[in-house]
């Protein structure tokens, strides 16, 4: 069954791209797509030779592209010594056939692109469950193609279906039943993750969800504000599992800021489905920190692409905190300018230095404000646990020191009201 969803091999593949512009797109969108298709291509290890796009004012329902483009692109292709054609649009099972006889090379979509990189990245059970039933939902209607190769009989009493087609069912039937073995484990894995919400909400810290488009620069900023080590490197989707660190902001209050998987323009919607475990962390956040890598030409459209995903999701509402990031690149300001107009409530930061990264912590406690209890307390100086526990989970605004206790004016989150009881003073 591996076998059947592997797409990579062990020598880097020679990659032709192949784009359509429709009557209603425009070219440069196409320019843009194709660009990030020929950085999926290497990030998933080929080697992009060349490129072909085709305007139509509606996709050929048998070859995408027309049958005439499709075999001059074949010829180039043939010339370039290809292995993989990838298209940047999803191709039905029909279409993905019919192109296999014209080019006579692999051929793969953006949907099976994508799922094949993040089938590299994956390293928690969770992830490789989730990758693995994106694959199979993906793969179960392209099945036929795998077994055109075998003999199939005429019908008749006793003659019908044959090798090819009994073959075709089992496979049919062991990813069906593969795919619901991982479907209720992913069920039980939803149950654990909500298991773990409901423990941190006994602890009463909000959670903040770092989102943003593949590669703006997540991981670094969460190593960056809480020391946490995960793996960072300029590649898009160098991380896919969750990392959930906590974070002790200015106010001293305590939050929970979780990395999350990062979008991308036309992420299958399959994979959106299979990473609902994953991505009900952003769903369930009392705040959204969405990340721009401020300095990619791009970075309008990846606030749009990344908004696309969360209103998916269910979480377009979610109260949201900007972060335009890698400021101390060059040719940002434009750019950061104009999108701080656009957002308000924004702020520059760069993850790599740490320039306003003060500034970031200070909007976050900000937006996250748990509902917190002033008290007036006299604590006596030889119960120094009760004062170290008081600057430990609550806000100290003013304190003075008497002979024998210190007067403390503080806020508190209300459920530690009982354990201060003692020393708090009457109004």
């Amino acid at each position: 069954m591996k076998a059947l969803i592997e797409t990579r091999t062990t020598r880097t593949e020679r990659v032709f791209l192949v784009g359509v512009e429709l009557k209603s797109n425009v070219a440069q969108a196409l320019r843009e797509s194709l660009d990030e298709l020929a950085e999926l291509a290497q990030t998933a290890g080929g080697t992009v030779v060349g490129e072909g796009t085709q305007k139509v004012m509606g996709t050929h329902p048998a070859t995408y592209i027309g049958r005439g483009k499709a075999e001059a692109l074949a010829a180039q292709c043939k010339a370039l010594h290809v292995d993989t054609v990838i298209f940047d649009d999803e191709l039905s099972p029909a279409q993905t056939r019919n192109l296999e006889k014209i080019f006579n090379a692999k051929i793969l979509d953006r949907t099976a692109l994508i799922l094949d990189i993040f089938s590299q990245r994956a390293r928690t059970r969770e992830g490789k469950l989730q990758i693995e039933l994106a694959q199979l939902q993906h793969l179960r209607p392209r099945l036929t193609r795998y077994w055109g190769h075998l003999s199939r009989q005429k019908g008749g009493i006793g003659m019908r279906g044959g090798e090819g087609e009994s073959q075709l069912e089992a496979d049919r039937r062991k990813v069906s039943e593969r795919i619901d073995r991982i479907t209720r484990d992913l069920a039980a894995v939803r149950q654990q993750r909500e298991t773990q919400r409901t423990g941190r909400r006994r602890n009463q810290w909000p959670l903040a969800s770092i989102v943003g488009y593949t590669n703006a620069g997540k991981s670094t900023l969460l190593n960056r504000l809480t020391g946490a080590e995960v793996m960072v490197k300029d590649i898009l989707f160098a991380t896919l599992d969750p990392t959930t660190r906590r974070l002790r902001l200015p106010t001293n209050q305590n939050i929970l800021l979780t990395d999350t998987v990062g979008f991308i323009r036309k992420l299958p919607h399959g994979l959106v489905e299979s990473f609902k475990a994953t991505l009900e962390e952003v769903v369930q956040a009392d705040l959204l920190v969405h990340v721009v890598d401020i300095s990619h030409p791009l970075a309008e459209e990846h606030v749009a692409a990344v908004n696309q995903v969360l209103a998916e999701l269910g979480a377009g509402d979610k109260p949201t905190l900007m972060v335009f990031n890698k400021i101390d690149r060059a040719h940002a300001g434009a750019t950061l300018s104009r999108l701080r107009e656009r957002h308000p409530n924004s702020v520059a930061v760069s993850a790599h230095t740490g320039a306003g990264v003060r500034e970031l912590l200070d909007a976050i406690g900000s937006q996250i404000r748990p509902e917190r209890e002033w008290v007036e307390l006299k604590i006596p100086h030889d119960k120094a646990d009760r004062i170290a526990r008081l600057h430990q989970v609550g806000q100290v605004l003013e304190r003075k020191y008497l002979s024998r206790v210190t007067r403390f004016k503080a806020r508190i989150p209300p459920h530690y009201h009982a354990e201060f009881a003692a020393f708090m003073v009457s109004p």
